[in-house]
């Protein structure tokens, strides 16, 4: 593993990731390619590379930046999010299985991230486990949702959820 960025190139990351207009990232691409060459194979960096990239549209590329990244030693709560889009990323490349994959493991290593939940549901959905998909939303509703209507009814949402669960196991993947 890698440690932490320094508190110059943080900064300089920061700085980039704050400039970036959405509707218009090359000028964000050129900045961090350029930062990439000043930190060659720095995982901090890769991953905004990558980010970059993807926020862009293009996916396929940014999913390099991102494998690289993860292979370099990106830790801490960068790995988290890097592990989201990597994830996210390969769904939208219908890369199912693998998009899955990346969640589990995510998962794994972050138990109490509620955005990892909630885009490994959207994977689950589009790989048309749509009762495991509405079974992980469920159950992220009971868990983080803090209302005396949920509350009341929580032992039904978490047996609705249960009962997707065993019901998408019974049914071929």
């Amino acid at each position: 593993m890698t440690s932490e960025p320094s508190a110059a190139l943080e900064a300089a990351i920061r700085e980039g990731f704050e400039r970036r207009d959405r509707e218009n990232m090359a000028p964000t691409i050129d900045y961090f390619e350029r930062l990439l060459a000043e930190h060659p194979d720095n995982p901090f960096v890769l991953y905004e590379v990558g980010g970059s990239y993807d926020t862009d549209g293009q996916e396929e590329r940014a999913v390099s930046y991102y494998e690289r990244a993860l292979a370099g030693g990106l830790s801490g709560d960068t790995r988290r999010r890097c592990l989201l889009q990597y994830g996210s990323t390969l769904r939208n490349l219908d890369r199912f299985a693998d998009s899955l994959e990346v969640f589990a493991q995510a998962r794994a290593e972050f138990p109490e991230s509620d955005s990892l939940r909630v885009f490994q549901a959207l994977s689950l959905h589009a790989a048309e486990k749509y009762d495991q998909a509405l079974a992980e939303l469920l159950l992220l509703s009971a868990d983080r949702i803090d209302s005396d209507e949920i509350r009341r009814y929580e032992a039904a949402i978490r047996g609705n959820a249960e009962y997707l669960k065993e019901r998408s196991s019974g049914l071929a993947d």
